[in-house]
């Protein structure tokens, strides 16, 4: 029973974490290189993500997609992650170093690893709600992420038109909200055209696993500091186990409690070490926490997910 219950695990999320293997030995036998992981972060950025979630939403059920309680909950968690973070860096964490730190506990990669779980364990629905979740979640992560980097950069500077401007120009929100107003709007498509769709989208999730695992670097594993090891943890560890208990003991159950563990688990985004590194931050300690979180985030979402099973929660 036990046995049946790990290879039930393992078949959801073993296919995410191969691609994320795939890329780092496609990288270290440089069959892939930095060229092709910028052009393809960028290609599935700006055109292949805002592709899947678009038509993810388009073809579903939105009162089943779009999910209030949910989404609320998971803003809530994340700003409690986020709150919670940066006090503890208050008292561990050098200054200049701070709104890194803050960032890489509680940003997740929620596009990509947190969908790409979704998908592969609630198919559909998972999704499609997972989609709008991802969606209306990068507004929040892109505003907290400026906040903090901009109160301890010593070059980044942060004014509401910027993040605004920011936002309203981010791939992945347009998608979100051209889907659910397509939708709603009960929008039609030609046949020919919801093929293609597919075809774009289908190159998707591996195309980003693969970029993710070809830009990890063995070498910050082994150059972790206390700080990146502390932010790892609070992001794939601490916030998932206290949000998803706490979203048990007000009543979130079954595959919309699993859908919370799944997002909450998500490893650091790699897009954090961009905005590090443009704010003029410690873009290195930003590379060690997404690298020591991903890898992490295998053991702690295959055993969360376990335990979530055995326990039949979900």
């Amino acid at each position: 029973m036990q046995t049946d219950l790990f290879a039930q695990v393992f078949t959801v999320t073993g296919p995410v974490f191969a691609m994320l293997l795939a890329g780092l030995v496609l990288r270290r036998l440089q069959l892939i290189d930095d060229a092709f992981i910028g052009t393809a972060s960028n290609l599935s950025f700006r055109v292949l993500m805002p592709t899947l979630l678009f038509f993810s939403i388009l073809r579903a059920d939105l009162r089943t997609a779009f999910q209030p309680k949910l989404i609320g909950y998971f803003y809530l968690a994340t700003l409690l992650t986020f709150a919670a973070s940066w006090l503890w860096s208050m008292r561990s964490v050098p200054r200049s170093d701070r709104g890194v730190y803050v960032q890489g506990a509680f940003r997740g990669n929620c596009g990509i690893v947190g969908l790409a779980l979704a998908a592969s364990y609630y198919g559909d629905y998972g999704l499609s709600t997972g989609g709008v979740i991802a969606g209306i979640g990068i507004v929040l992560f892109n505003v907290l992420s400026v906040v903090v980097l901009g109160i301890y950069s010593p070059t980044f500077e942060t004014n509401l038109r910027s993040v605004v401007a920011n936002l309203t120009r981010n791939p992945l929100i347009l998608s979100v909200l051209a889907g659910l107003l397509a939708s709603w709007a009960g929008v039609t498509l030609p046949q020919w055209i919801m093929v293609s769709g597919d075809y774009l989208a289908s190159m998707t999730l591996p195309l980003a696993l693969v970029c993710i695992g070809g830009s990890l670097s063995l070498g910050a594993l082994l150059d972790s500091g206390r700080p990146a090891i502390s932010a790892s943890l609070i992001k794939v560890l601490w916030s998932p186990v206290l949000f998803t208990v706490l979203a048990w003991l007000v009543g979130f159950e079954g595959r919309d409690l699993g859908m919370l563990y799944l997002f909450l688990a998500s490893p650091t985004a790699a897009v954090s070490y961009v905005m590090a590194r443009a704010a003029g931050s410690d873009d290195k300690l930003a590379a060690n926490i997404i690298a020591i979180s991903t890898v992490l985030s295998v053991a702690t979402i295959m055993a969360g997910l376990y335990l979530l099973q055995h326990y039949r929660l979900i």
